[in-house]
């Protein structure tokens, strides 16, 4: 975790996010990216993209970069390479092309959550990055000033596909030095036998050089409920998912799990591309 980029908004969770990224930089002899993304009405970034020189734009450039000095003269800060800059574009597009531009090893983002209306039909600049970013993404909900993930739940089908973005957990439960919780969710709708469960996933780790985990079979109404339920039954520090990265007509009908995780979990959630 040697490069990590951090988005703000200049908010309460931005900053708690920045707080666990600097102390996970620190760790690791790491860099921070801070980046900000400005967004204006249609016909400012037309004049943006133009070049001309609009008194409005020149403000908001201004106070954005204020903000980030402000936040670089953080004592949480000191001693860590930190690269800020300011951006015109708009959140979701801005947040990818920097974390593919820097070559980042980790996303950290704050966020709030969302319920009912706005999770069904807005969505949230998180759970877009969540469910497109190439590189890891730590969503980070309250201020957390000794982050550790000794507990780190991850929740699985533990079907093929999901053996690639497996290698990465792997790494980022030893940079932690975690212990893995893996656990396979048992739902009504899609029940395996304990025999069953524990052969695929025997099997699946098998492929693998790791010795600190335990295998767990949980049983539940649905997934989401049940990995929320496990991780908080053995007090887990942190919970990991692979998502599928699915956009359009089929997660709005379908959902994500991870993103439901993020919106729900009162616990830091990891969430890496499969």
């Amino acid at each position: 975790m040697k490069r990590i980029l951090v988005p703000t908004d200049f908010s309460d969770h931005a900053e708690y996010a920045l707080k666990v990224a600097a102390q996970i930089a620190r760790d690791n002899d790491g860099e921070i990216f801070l980046v900000h993304m400005l967004e204006f009405p249609t016909q400012m970034a037309d004049a943006v993209s133009g070049g001309a020189d609009i008194p409005e734009i020149m403000l908001f450039m201004k106070k954005a970069h204020e903000k980030l000095e402000d936040l670089l003269a953080s004592d949480f800060l000191e001693g860590i390479k930190v690269s800020e800059a300011v951006k015109f574009e708009r959140a979701f597009e801005g947040i990818v092309k920097s974390s593919q531009k820097n070559n980042v090893d980790l996303v950290v983002m704050g966020s709030h959550g969302a319920s009912g209306f706005q999770e069904m039909f807005i969505g949230s600049t998180t759970e877009k990055i969540v469910r497109t970013s190439e590189a890891p993404v730590l969503v980070i909900k309250h201020e957390n000033n000794n982050f550790k993930a000794d507990r780190f739940v991850f929740a699985s089908d533990f079907t093929p596909e999901t053996k690639k973005p497996f290698r990465k957990i792997v790494d980022f439960a030893n940079v932690f030095g975690a212990h893995l919780d893996l656990v396979m969710v048992n739902t009504p709708n899609s029940f395996k036998s304990s025999h069953a469960a524990q052969k695929i996933m025997k099997e699946f780790v098998a492929e693998f050089p790791i010795t600190n985990y335990s295998l767990h079979i949980y049983n539940d109404a649905n997934i989401e409920t049940g990995i929320l339920n496990f991780a908080n039954g053995i007090n887990a520090d942190i919970i990991g998912m692979c998502t599928h990265g699915r956009t359009s007509l089929y997660h709005f009908f379908n959902g994500s799990i991870s993103e439901g995780l993020v919106n729900h979990s009162n616990k830091p959630v990891v969430t890496f591309k499969i």
